[in-house]
């Protein structure tokens, strides 16, 4: 244990030296001039102050008080020495922050007694401290480990429903990507950009719940079916709400919303404008446009300058105007997500 001694008494730093010296495990810093001293604790933060009360520059009231000023120094014992019996100096000390005082002429056997007191407490407290920031650090990684599990799970359950679909795993990832892109650039912050990341793969789970003959049909839908066609919305809600997960509760907003249009012609709440929230305005933008650049069974992929062209025509329709902007922004980064993440390439949840 580190104890710093400041007295600008010669003969007391000699005794307070060999009195510590005694008590074994002990390393002592002196020091007679305040200023020094001072310094010296709040750049060392020793783990035992021994001050003098009367002394030249700063008294020991002006050392306690600015070492109590420093927040890592909160829980560090400080011993104040004086000569003065008065009670008023007393309570002063312990107001600024003194943990026990001395009164000169000092009793050796009381001096040995609570400073291996203090010194036994420093040491239960920095043992105690220790294992909180042992146990902070197992409880992120067991966190991140359940974390890690769950993004696995939302992400085998997009698999599921990807395997009833004609789309790839290459476009949940698109437009996965695509949503964090918008989400930064609204400013989002980047838990919820991640959210957003793990989340959007969701958005069509509920095709788990419509009939092969209407999912698989190569051709257009009649009016009944689309009906039908439509409520894999409401089941995807009804998959994922109720959680207590921030990503699945974001996966079950997603998978309800993101069929809706900003002019309120969508489904299945007809939902306007800022009604419709913000992650499904932009999985909706994201999701449409990777649709239209994807090939599948009943249609060519749109190059990518003809489908910017077409959702431009939609822009404050069918999609929120801002979400709309900041996306067609960053072109660049757009064609580089788009082709990132090829359809030939095998369908694996990697990290942005």
């Amino acid at each position: 244990m580190h104890v710093v001694v400041i007295d600008d008494t010669d003969t007391n730093i000699i005794l307070l030296k060999a009195l510590l010296a005694r008590l074994g495990d002990v390393t002592c810093s002196t020091f007679m001039d305040p200023v020094e001293g001072l310094e010296f604790v709040l750049s060392r933060e020793p783990d035992l102050l021994i001050v003098d009360y009367m002394m030249p520059k700063l008294d020991g009231l002006q050392v306690v008080e600015a070492v109590r000023a420093k927040p890592s120094l909160d829980d560090m014992p400080i011993l104040m020495v004086t000569a003065f019996n008065e009670r008023e100096v007393l309570y002063k000390a312990l107001e600024k922050g003194a943990t026990d005082f001395l009164s000169k002429p000092m009793d050796r056997v009381e001096f040995s007694s609570r400073v291996r007191n203090m010194l036994a407490l420093r040491k239960s407290y920095l043992m105690l401290k220790d294992r909180a920031v042992q146990l902070a650090v197992e409880v992120e990684k067991a966190t991140a480990l359940v974390r890690e599990r769950e993004r696995e799970t939302i992400y085998r359950l997009a698999k599921s429903a990807e395997f009833r679909d004609p789309e790839t795993g290459a476009h949940i990832l698109r437009m996965a990507h695509y949503s964090k892109l918008v989400g930064r650039e609204l400013g989002l912050s980047s838990s919820t950009q991640e959210l957003l990341l793990q989340a959007a793969p969701m958005h069509d789970v509920g095709k788990l719940g419509t009939p092969d003959h209407i999912l698989l049909k190569p051709g257009k839908l009649t009016p009944e079916e689309f009906e039908v066609m439509k409520k894999h919305a409401a089941i995807g809600y009804e998959i994922l709400k109720g959680s207590n997960s921030p990503m699945l509760q974001m996966a079950a907003e997603i998978a309800w919303s993101h069929h809706e249009r900003y002019d309120g012609s969508g489904y299945p709440r007809a939902l306007k404008g800022e009604a419709i929230p913000l992650s499904g305005r932009i999985v909706a933008l994201a999701d449409v446009f990777d649709a239209l650049t994807s090939n599948r069974p009943y249609k060519r992929a749109w190059s990518l300058d003809e489908a910017k062209d077409f959702m431009l025509k939609q822009r404050g329709a069918h999609f929120d105007p801002g979400c709309f902007d900041v996306f067609f922004g960053h072109w660049d980064e757009v064609v580089q997500i788009h082709h990132r993440f090829r359809d030939e390439q095998p369908s694996a949840y990697g990290p942005s």
